[in-house]
């Protein structure tokens, strides 16, 4: 890949990040889990869930690093799984 190309799409990378960052200030970027609790809630206000979550983080921030730390694992048995079918394939 020329470093031209690359240049390019990293400027198209950046503006893809803050220009949507900057046209909505006020935002609130929520979850889908919020967005679906709500509109089951709009449609059928007597509702009532078949089971409680078996663990609750106590903060945003840990429920955050679990997320990242669930993506993390997932993306390491995917990379494994590739290295390894590719380095098959090659040997």
């Amino acid at each position: 890949m020329k470093k031209s190309t690359r240049i390019i799409l990293f400027i198209l990378l950046l503006l893809m990040i803050v220009v949507p960052l900057y046209m909505l200030k006020d935002a609130e970027f929520g979850g889908a889990d919020d967005a679906a609790e709500d509109q089951i809630g709009d449609s059928n206000p007597e509702y009532e869930p078949w089971f409680e979550p078996l663990f609750e983080p106590k903060s945003g921030e840990i429920e955050s690093l679990l997320f990242s730390a669930q993506a993390a694992i997932g993306a390491i048995i995917i990379g494994y799984y590739l290295g390894y079918n590719k380095g098959k394939k090659n040997a």
